[in-house]
């Protein structure tokens, strides 16, 4: 063989593996893996949601999608995403978490504009679970200070949830002490005196309370509480105080995550079809208010009417919520702290 002919076959054997490699590449193409990092109380949800997405993106696009997920307390999980983990998509309890996250440059300022009801596809609530017969004859809030009452809810520092939780019980002591602060401050200081253990997020205090037996009475989403209701029928009793508050768990996309893996259209389908007709009866049936009023309509019986406080309305917004209650040395660390 010449030098000619040897130069010729170099050339051959490149262009071979280039090509080989392009094949490789585009047939990696079709299969694509994004991760949604969401609270604790969603999971059954999107177990749910993820499979009929699967199919539908593999109808639509010929694509094959694996969906990721991961769950925990939602101030936990936005700090995962924080220190590195690659969420293509969050689904938090609270906007102050996806807030965070944008702060730190992976989301984009207007991201609670991109999806319709500030990009939160449904709303929730808080709720109380007690044991079979109501030993206790608990009704209300005031009913969770009188002592010997083991009250469970998990750290407000960890989990969106036990954030609600407290400003709900705020919400009572604030309705009937009006604007006295010390009486305000006195009434969570014996609620929190009655909580034997904060767990990090809101499902492993449904595991405390439900599976460990431990306590009276569990502070809850209301989804969560059904679920348990649903499982464990007479068991377990749900009962729905004078007030309570209303709850907007928020969705977006990680920006700065989705231009490196290049998966923006996909993230944006995921979380644009958590608005669909069918999407929407999949949060009633997991017991989440959906946002479509129709949708909600047809299962208004399931979802009690309560009153509810508001987190601009009624606290004057997440900030000012994280800095007056939440912040280190605030006033949730005072009263935990003085207690113990």
């Amino acid at each position: 063989m010449n030098k000619n002919s040897n130069q010729f076959m170099l050339i051959f054997l490149l262009l071979s593996t280039l090509v080989l490699g392009g094949c490789g590449g585009a047939e990696s193409t079709t299969s694509i893996s994004i991760l949604n990092v969401s609270y604790d109380p969603t999971r059954e949800f999107y177990e749910d949601y993820n499979k009929k997405f699967v199919q539908q993106w593999k109808d639509e696009h010929h694509q094959d999608v694996s969906v990721k997920q991961s769950h925990g307390g939602s101030g936990k999980q936005a700090r995962s995403v924080m220190e590195g983990l690659k969420a293509d998509v969050v689904t938090l309890a609270l906007s102050y978490d996806v807030n965070k996250i944008q702060k730190n440059g992976l989301v984009r300022p207007e991201w609670q504009s991109r999806f319709p009801a500030n990009s939160s596809p449904y709303t929730s609530t808080i709720i109380f679970v007690v044991r079979r017969g109501n030993p206790f004859g608990i009704k209300d809030w005031n009913d969770l200070i009188h002592k010997g009452i083991s009250v469970i809810t998990p750290n407000p520092k960890t989990s969106g949830g036990a954030r609600y939780n407290y400003l709900a019980a705020f919400a009572y002591a604030k309705q009937t002490y009006g604007n006295n602060e010390s009486q305000i401050e006195a009434f969570l200081k014996k609620l929190y005196l009655n909580v034997p253990i904060l767990d990090s997020g809101a499902r492993a205090s449904t595991t405390t309370f439900v599976e460990r037996q431990i306590g009276d009475v569990l502070l809850a989403w209301e989804n969560d509480a059904l679920l348990v209701k649903t499982e464990f029928g007479d068991e377990f009793e749900l009962i729905y105080p004078s007030i309570s508050i209303k709850a907007e768990p928020p969705v977006a996309i990680v920006d700065k995550v989705v231009d490196r893996k290049g998966t923006r259209e996909i993230a944006t389908a995921y979380l644009a079809g958590l608005y669909s007709k069918e999407a929407q009866e999949l949060l009633a049936k997991h017991y989440l208010r959906p946002t479509d009023p129709d949708i909600l309509k047809e299962h208004v019986s399931q979802f009690p009417n309560l009153k509810l406080a508001e987190i601009d309305r009624d606290f004057g917004g997440w900030d000012a919520i994280h800095n007056a209650h939440f912040a280190d040395g605030a006033l949730f660390d005072q009263i935990y702290t003085t207690n113990k």
